[in-house]
């Protein structure tokens, strides 16, 4: 792809200002050579659980979905967990970063007490990609095959601040840097976006319980055909989801809190 340098940067002088899109970047579309989607129809496991949560797949898994501080799985289909669009209470955030509501309260993901990131502005996009972005660049280096940036649909939890498309603007970002390093890139649940993957260079999907509302699967698979991957919290959603896309989608059955084996809370399944 590199055969001349001059003509290369020709070349992608040009396609940037023919591709520029809405979202204020040029979308970064991979090449589809360069790139390893996971494989359809598999058995996977999900191990995002912090801080113990990797361990040893179960018999039989091809892909695993593990947080970027983890090692990857040798021989399988590595994806790296990046908590992209919230702060995680571990973690120490500039606080002009943090979105804060109209009384100057940092507004928070109650359910996982998360701080929501400001991404209203290309300016803190730019500062908090200089956070996200290295992580990313990890996930490349440590050998992991896809990243799965989360909480894309945090603008729901955000009192009205953020928009979709500042969501989307935000996601061109972690798309060209996920692609710089020829990782393959997720969307994580947001079914009501999922008609803009293509626009956004998005590769496959990583789905939350698509199969306790109805209708969701197929919302996905609209966009994404078999290139998703899906994990079920409950019986009922895993039974739903396994009557209509066994053997097309990768389909787990896992605990809410993603927990190893010898928790109390554990539990592992797939489809009959």
């Amino acid at each position: 792809m590199r055969s001349s340098k001059l003509r290369s940067a020709l070349t992608a002088l040009v396609a940037g200002l023919v591709a520029t899109t809405t979202f204020g970047v040029s979308p970064a579309h991979a090449d589809p050579s360069a790139l390893t989607l996971p494989p359809a129809g598999a058995q996977w496991d999900y191990q995002i659980g912090r801080p113990n949560g990797a361990y040893t797949p179960p018999s039989g898994v091809q892909i695993v979905s593990r947080d970027r501080q983890s090692a990857i799985a040798p021989g399988l289909y590595n994806i790296c967990y990046v908590n992209a669009y919230q702060a995680q209470p571990n973690e120490t955030w500039d606080s002009n970063l943090l979105l804060h509501d109209a009384n100057n309260n940092v507004v928070v993901d109650t359910q996982w007490n998360e701080p929501l990131l400001d991404i209203r502005t290309a300016e803190k996009r730019t500062a908090i990609m200089n956070v996200v972005g290295p992580w990313i660049d990890g996930c490349g280096t440590s050998g992991f095959d896809a990243v799965e940036p989360d909480n894309y649909d945090s603008y729901v939890r955000s009192q009205g601040l953020i928009t979709t498309s500042d969501a989307e603007a935000f996601m061109s970002l972690l798309v060209a840097r996920a692609h710089s390093h020829n990782l393959a890139i997720a969307q994580k649940n947001t079914v009501e976006l999922a008609p803009d993957r293509q626009t956004l260079g998005l590769d496959f999907a990583v789905v939350e319980e698509c199969g306790i509302t109805e209708g969701e699967c197929a919302n996905y698979v609209n966009s994404f055909g078999n290139n998703i991957v899906d994990v079920e919290y409950t019986d009922a959603g895993m039974t739903t989801v396994c009557a209509g896309y066994a053997g097309t989608l990768s389909i787990v059955r896992r605990d809410l809190l993603v927990t190893a084996p010898g928790s109390s809370t554990y539990v592992y399944g797939t489809c009959p």
